[in-house]
């Protein structure tokens, strides 16, 4: 038999081939950066998620290797587990490599739930608190003269691209950051830190850290743009807001090159307290462990109240998905239905490719983020007797009866928004029209990101905490270059008959605004904002600079956190 201590080695082996292979192609950013090469830094993301899967493919053909007949047996890989937990008892990444020997497992015996004998399951620990390694940073001490002290910042990170002009980006952060702390009173900044690690994302580099007061701390990210002038601030954020949007969960992942990983998150969520530490592993590019801590979290919460039943989420019942949540936890669950209401044409398998789709693409602040789970196990007393009924009735390929469990073989898990056409009638006038205007911006957002929804109806977006509208109905997206934007004919023009032909891709801006269900106010307001995404000219403009290449910007915070282009400072 295989010495398990030489198997848990290759294991460990295994992961750490797959982390030097993820920092390879995370430190192609600064390239892509300095060189505005946007498209190559696009085909980096997707490699890079593309990577685990397929690291994990290569693990599993050298375990075959080891183990031979006896990958499968229970037996084998009890000892192994010991021997690869004492192998990575003093990494501080050990959650990582964990997962890593999780995912494994799953995939040779198909658990269902959790097995604590071939996995590592710990859902009672909140796995980061054990971390006390600082995260490498630069620190700042700040005497009276800031632009002096953000020329510093801009020494220590060179690039191989010049600054447009260093000493003035350097007043201008100065300046933009001494307008953010006004509340804090004269001289407000003594102190600021900075991780040493450049966040690269789209067509932006993020400089990532935080500011101390006297007695107050803030969030402090300072965005760098290389445009034909060179590389110079564009945004200084410091609001918690702010930075939350820049790394939540409708944002596509950073390329930031850590060594490790445990000790950034530490870091991040001294920014950021209140956002959830799997998202926080997520929008660092380590998606699977953003799943497992998801899952740890969930099952936590589930063990302090375990009478709590899942129900119906809130909104209109879906044609392809059906949705349920816990009412006390922020997540919704998907399930694909295993017919589909008229006039729905796609199959299990197309929905399935747009959810993919997203994962891989830019989702410019306006997806959600989608996780992907298998064969998660619960009560079937857990469930609401009529949202049990419709998942035995209508989700018989995504769940089973095991016993007196449900399990649910593959769902989709969304953090849980308020349906855009609930929260319109629940608010005031002004929420309302606020609400409109976004979710017009939401479109052009997506679409400057080559993506339309497919079925821009209210009940498909959800509105955020902070007021944002964001999509979360996937199966008719499809790419701005796959769509056929056409104007209505005039009524002159058509046929009696069918020769006036609609196609599967076709799509008729002008008909947008008819299908709403808007108040007056709240249509009208849209209209004055954004009445350009009803007409055909904008959108096949819009096509055409795509198809040609063309990047459009679409910046992940508000105009008001942008620098002001002044050179003069009036600070001492």
């Amino acid at each position: 038999m295989t010495d398990p201590v030489h198997v848990a080695d290759a294991l460990v082996a295994g992961f750490a081939d797959y982390h030097a292979r993820f920092r390879a192609i995370t430190q192609r950013a600064q390239r892509r950066f300095e060189a505005r090469d946007w498209s190559a830094a696009g085909d980096d993301a997707v490699e890079r998620i593309e990577l685990y899967d397929r690291c994990i493919g290569e693990m599993a053909v050298r375990l075959d290797a080891l183990l031979g007949a006896r990958i499968g047996e229970r037996a084998v890989w009890v000892p192994v587990r010991e021997a690869y937990a004492r192998a990575i008892a003093r990494l501080l990444d050990q959650e990582l490599y964990k997962t890593w020997f999780n995912t494994l497992t799953r995939r040779f015996f198909k658990t269902r739930g959790v097995d604590p004998g071939i996995e590592f399951v710990a859902l009672d620990i909140e796995p980061t608190d054990r971390i006390t390694h600082p995260v490498a940073r630069h620190s700042y001490a700040v005497w009276g003269n800031l632009p002096r002290v953000f020329q510093a910042v801009l020494d220590d990170y060179p690039f191989g691209a010049a600054y447009a002009h260093a000493g003035l980006c350097a007043i201008r952060i100065a300046q933009a950051l001494s307008r953010r702390l006004d509340a804090w009173g004269p001289d407000p900044v003594r102190a600021i830190e900075l991780m040493q690690t450049v966040f690269y994302r789209e067509q932006r580099a993020y400089l990532v850290g935080r500011v101390f007061g006297v007695e107050r701390i803030a969030p402090l990210v300072i965005a760098l743009v290389n445009d034909a002038a060179g590389i110079r601030a564009d945004a200084v954020l410091t609001e918690r807001e702010h930075v939350a949007q820049a790394f939540g969960y409708t944002r596509s992942y950073y390329q930031a090159d850590l060594e490790t990983v445990g000790d950034a998150v530490v870091f991040l969520r001294t920014l950021l307290p209140n956002k959830p530490i799997d998202e926080l592993y997520t929008v660092l590019g380590r998606a699977k462990q953003g799943k497992t801590e998801r899952y740890r979290h969930f099952f936590r919460h589930l063990a302090r109240d375990p009478d709590e039943t899942f129900v119906h989420a809130e909104g209109e019942r879906g044609m392809v998905m059906l949705v349920f949540t816990l009412p006390s936890y922020p997540v919704v669950f998907k399930l694909i239905r295993d017919r589909f209401a008229f006039p729905k044409e796609t199959a299990r398998e197309e929905v399935m490719a747009k959810y993919r789709l997203v994962f891989h693409h830019d989702r410019a602040g306006r997806l959600v983020d989608a996780q992907e789970f298998r064969f998660l196990r619960f009560p079937q007393k857990m469930f609401a007797p009529a949202l049990l009924a419709e998942i035995l009735a209508e989700c018989r390929d995504s769940a089973y009866v095991d016993g007196t469990d449900l399990v649910i073989a593959h769902c989709y898990i969304e953090r849980r928004l308020r349906p855009l056409n609930l929260y319109l009638r629940e608010v005031d006038a002004d929420a309302a029209r606020r609400a409109a205007v976004d979710y017009g911006q939401a479109i052009k957002d997506l679409a400057r990101s080559n993506v339309f929804p497919g079925d821009l109806l209210l009940k498909n977006f959800g509105i955020t905490r902070n007021g944002r509208a964001i999509f979360y109905d996937y199966d008719e997206l499809c790419l701005v270059t796959e769509c056929r934007f056409r104007a209505l004919p005039d009524d002159e023009e058509r046929p009696g008959g069918d020769a006036w032909y609609v196609g599967p891709h076709d799509v008729f801006p002008e008909q947008f605004p008819r299908f709403l269900g808007l108040s007056d106010d709240a249509r009208a307001a849209l209209l004055e904002r954004h009445g350009d995404i009803f007409d055909v000219r904008w959108w096949l403009d819009l096509q055409a600079s795509i198809r040609a290449g063309r990047r459009i910007d679409v910046p992940p915070y508000p105009a008001s956190a942008g620098v002001v282009p002044e050179v003069l400072w009036s600070g001492v």
